[in-house]
């Protein structure tokens, strides 16, 4: 059974830092999508930022220059370094994954982290 399990958040002034970590354990074989997504109370769920295993990034429009996601491959790790943080990056946020556990053929389960709290208040 895969598990992703995120740490990292907490309480943090406007315009300060957070590191979010994530770590996948469990039978894995391969990991396509690495991404981060985010829900406020009374709001959907949003994509945040994305990795895929050739190194590529990508981000939401409202965190871009602000955020950095980062993959360790050989750690099946993924963090997500927000910086300048603003009140409304305040929400959950979620670990996301496609891992793939069969040794025979390549086929990806999606995976979520059970979630952790930033807040951005002063």
């Amino acid at each position: 059974q895969v598990q992703l399990a995120e740490s990292g958040g907490g309480l943090v002034q406007p315009g300060g830092s957070l590191k979010l970590s994530c770590a996948a354990s469990g039978i894995i074989i391969s990991i396509n999508h690495m991404d981060w997504f985010r829900q406020a109370p009374g709001n959907p769920r949003e994509w945040v930022a994305g990795t895929r295993v050739d190194g590529s990034t990508n981000y939401v429009d409202s965190v871009k220059g602000r955020f950095t996601i980062a993959r360790d491959n050989a750690k099946n790790m993924v963090s997500l370094q927000m910086d300048s943080l603003k009140p409304e990056d305040t929400a959950v946020y979620y670990c996301y994954a496609t891992i793939s556990s069969n040794p025979h053929w390549t086929t990806y389960q999606e995976y979520w982290g059970q979630g952790t709290q930033v807040t951005v208040s002063s």
